[in-house]
């Protein structure tokens, strides 16, 4: 048994010989599977020479594998049952899933094993997708909304690898040999470093059997670890990128919490009154009160030793301003904490978001899968509930209180804007 912090007595927990840990969720009700395997690989584990790499990497194993050697097979292996294949690169994890009717789990299993731990890593293929990569770098410049957020990270990280872009500058991807990229899976694709987690019909030792077979012959290196936060908490920073476009972007960040910090949910239920849903505050206050902006929301993260709030306005360039002032006001009136009624219905809408993605297999199988690999436990879905209850009106007026300065508050613009003395002098609670 492993993850023995998973209390969940449904879940399946076990290691195989190799020391892959894996989490079953039987969900005997779905007529679907989705197989997700995590991998300690992401831009917080890279150096900054080779920022992308986790990226690359990620695209690599799509270019073929020892048993489907071209991206075409791979992709038709899959499509042509019906079922999604994809993958996603974060700061701290990457995961490779399918999800596929369930007379396809072996499949699935096999086939996400063969992309991950025998990827051809073909030169012709690596250039190939270091072009792809770099018409993705440069169509960020095309989405300020993601300028805005990126800059943002780097008012949040200075200087950190958490303060850059996933898919590292155009300069990194250029410079990453095969060679580097070959050795970078290598090391942190490991079964120490790795978790399985599937959910839908299933059996446990179906999944197990053939999961077992499929790494029998893994071959790993020794896994890097990762850098800590470095974060400077009274930190009151603007970072304007100047851009004539006919909506303004803005992002309002401060640090926050990590994803195991007892205050999460007290924080997490503060931030859904804030900005999540069209009946949140800043939705009401700014699109429907006071016309100033089309999007407007709130959200935090959540990071193994960090995290952070984060508000995004889109705007009008000539109602920036006061849509800017609004959206703090909101966020400094958190600190008295919320009425009875507010407070209840936060908690509601927390756990009836949870409950409804508990309902498809890719949730299930994410829910206890990110948390097992980052944390290496998981909350079940009654311990969350039990949780975001527990917060007291009390709980909520602390938690504001410590997090919500106005000396930790940063501000990133993307706009046509040439000065950012008015939004410095904005900056307020």
């Amino acid at each position: 048994m492993v993850a023995s912090g998973i209390s969940d007595p449904v879940l399946d927990q076990r290691q195989l010989p190799n020391g892959l840990r894996i989490l079953t969720a039987p969900m005997p009700h779905t007529r679907s599977v989705t197989v997700s395997l995590y991998v300690g690989a992401g831009s917080r584990y890279e150096q900054e020479t080779q920022a992308g790499v986790s990226h690359l990497v990620e695209h690599l194993c799509f270019k073929g594998s020892k048993a489907w050697p071209t991206a075409q097979l791979i992709s038709e292996a899959i499509e042509s049952v019906g079922g999604v294949l994809n993958a996603g690169t974060d700061r701290e994890l990457t995961v490779y899933y399918a999800k596929v009717a369930r007379n396809q789990l072996e499949l699935a299993l096999t086939l996400i094993c063969d992309i991950v731990l025998r990827p051809l890593f073909q030169p012709q293929e690596l250039e190939k997708e270091r072009n792809v990569i770099l018409e993705e770098l440069a169509s960020v410049e095309d989405n300020p909304g993601q300028v805005a957020e990126l800059a943002l990270d780097r008012l949040l990280w200075p200087g950190h690898p958490l303060g850059r872009d996933v898919a590292g500058t155009p300069e990194s991807v250029r410079a990453i040999p095969i060679a580097e990229a070959a050795e970078y899976r290598f090391k942190q694709y490991t079964p120490s470093n790795t978790l399985l987690s599937v959910a839908g019909a299933v059996d446990p030792e179906e999944v197990a059997a053939i999961t077992a077979h499929a790494t029998a012959d893994w071959r790993f290196g020794s896994p890097t670890g990762w850098e800590s936060a470095k974060v400077n908490v009274a930190a009151r920073e603007v970072a304007l990128h100047h851009k004539e476009i006919e909506q303004a972007h803005l992002m309002v960040g401060l640090p926050a919490l990590s994803a195991d910090h007892p205050d999460r949910f007290a924080l997490s239920l503060l931030i859904s009154a804030l900005g999540e849903g069209m009946s949140s505050r800043l939705f009401i206050k700014l699109r429907e009160e006071l016309g100033l902006a089309y999007d407007v929301h709130a959200y935090t993260s959540n990071l193994r030793d960090t995290g952070a709030i984060s508000l995004y306005l889109a705007v009008d360039p000539d109602n920036a301003m006061a849509a800017l002032r609004a959206a703090l006001r909101e966020l400094g009136l958190l600190t008295v904490g919320l009425p009875a009624a507010e407070h209840r219905k936060v908690v509601e809408y927390a756990k009836g978001r949870l409950f409804l993605s508990m309902e498809d297999t890719r949730s299930v199988s994410s829910w206890y899968g990110g948390q097992a690999l980052l944390l290496n436990h998981a909350r079940t879905v009654d311990e969350v509930v039990a949780d975001l209850e527990a917060v007291t009106h009390d709980d909520l007026i602390r938690v504001a209180r410590d997090l919500i300065q106005e000396n930790r508050l940063r501000l990133a613009i993307v706009g046509p804007f040439d000065d950012t003395g008015p939004f410095e002098q904005a900056l307020g609670l």
